[in-house]
């Protein structure tokens, strides 16, 4: 094999507080099956301030993996966590650059790299694909797992001014941009309208052997106590569980839910005192759990035994797709959907097929869905991702729609583009 791509994540193993150290992860172990073999260029772990060691056991063990210097400005050089705002330009990690451009520069020259691939949240990773880029005339892939500029993010002006400077140049620079959501796609097609044609969606998904264990038990039926659970972090802009809680208290209320009938799990909500306060203070303690992180694949694992899975994603996100739903397809249970009804989220759950969904923020709207919902458990009726959907969503798959990019971005046609392209 001698296409290889150079991969820059600052997500990867053994860093433990994002989903997207999974994107990256699946593409480097499933690259290769597509006639790629990926080079990972990341950072020194002391960079991560949450780690989890037990991933590095997922990473493939012929895998170049360059792990290079890099510090966090609020836990390396702040003082009390307060630092000067000019060291975390474009944002904590901007010192990973000292290391990644000159380790990247030697991996293009051992390696033979044909595609450099960055990939945001994390600005610097763009930034360091900017420079390497520059340096190499390499085709560039900018993959956008998020947007780079939201409604109220960045909230900081300077540091605002420096992402629209670092995602103009990446437009411009980029051989091609890839977003994980169709909404996100189509924001950055009428923002940046000359740039339009290299603009492409590669959505998340769900990796296959996180899920190697035997299949879940077959549906059971009745009345009997139902768990549904949410997987994932919750606060107070975008995925807050008040209005939800208020509907669960309504529900017991009116005699239509108990601690016998229902179940609740929240697991990993982040605050796990402040969720546990607010259930307390909504009087359903009695049929709310709120749980800590596990590891990944016990996470998965809780998914099969659950009965149904929710997802809070409100209007602040409305251009994104929580990964874990992929996950919950492939878990073949089904979804409830807290949203914003005219978001992103909503309008994949609705093309799969799940059509319990009601509006994050009001209880009034989200009691009788819920109520349905439980009912449908308990008849055996409710909807279940389909055998395509499942297929579809897989990171497999998704490693393939990569390839084909990759191997677009390295056409002749398209590579001297690349390197023509003036700023």
């Amino acid at each position: 094999m001698n296409k290889r791509a150079l991969l820059i994540a600052f997500h990867f193993p053994p860093q433990a507080a994002s989903s997207g150290i999974q994107r990256t992860l699946s593409f480097s172990k499933h690259l290769g099956r597509h006639g790629w073999e990926p080079l990972v260029l990341s950072a020194h772990p002391r960079a991560y301030q949450d780690q989890n060691p037990s991933q590095l056991a997922s990473v493939p063990a012929n895998l170049e993996v360059r792990r290079v210097f890099a510090l966090d400005t609020k836990l390396h050089l702040g003082i009390a966590g307060r630092y000067p705002e000019l060291l975390a330009l474009p944002d904590r990690w901007i010192s990973w650059c000292l290391g990644a451009v000159p380790a990247g520069l030697s991996l293009v020259r051992s390696h033979r790299p044909r595609v450099i691939w960055s990939t945001f949240p994390i600005a610097t990773a763009h930034l360091i694909g900017l420079m390497l880029q520059r340096l190499t005339g390499l085709p560039w892939v900018a993959d956008f797992r998020d947007p780079m500029i939201q409604p109220t993010y960045p909230e900081s002006r300077m540091q605002r001014r420096f992402y629209h400077w670092i995602e103009r140049q990446t437009i411009a620079r980029c051989t091609t941009a890839v977003f994980t959501t169709h909404s996100a796609h189509a924001s950055y097609r009428e923002r940046y309208p000359a740039h339009a044609a290299k603009f492409t969606v590669i959505e998340n998904g769900y990796d296959e052997d996180g899920f190697a264990q035997p299949a879940p038990p077959p549906v059971r039926t009745g009345r009997r106590r139902v768990t549904l659970l949410h997987s994932g972090a919750l606060y107070q802009s975008g995925r807050d569980p008040s209005a939800f809680l208020a509907a669960v208290a309504m529900l017991k209320e009116a005699g239509q839910a108990s601690a016998a009938s229902l179940r609740v799990v929240l697991r990993a909500p982040d605050d796990i005192e402040a969720v546990t306060a607010l259930v307390r203070r909504h009087g359903v303690d009695d049929i709310v759990e709120v749980e800590p992180p596990v590891p990944y694949r016990e996470a998965l694992a809780e998914m099969l035994d659950a009965d149904g899975l929710m997802v809070f994603q409100g209007t602040p996100f409305n251009t994104q797709i929580p990964a874990k739903i992929y996950e919950y397809f492939r878990a073949r249970k089904p979804i409830l959907g807290l949203v914003d009804t005219g978001g992103e989220t909503a309008r994949v759950l609705r093309a799969g097929g799940f059509h319990a969904l009601a509006d994050m923020d009001h209880s009034e709207a989200i009691a009788p869905v819920l109520a349905k919902f439980i009912e449908s458990i308990q008849a055996g009726s409710a909807h279940v991702a389909s055998d395509e959907l499942v297929a579809a969503s897989s990171r497999t798959h998704r490693a393939g729609q990569l390839a084909h990019v990759l191997d677009q971005a390295t056409l002749p046609a398209r590579a001297g583009a690349a390197i023509k392209t003036t700023v």
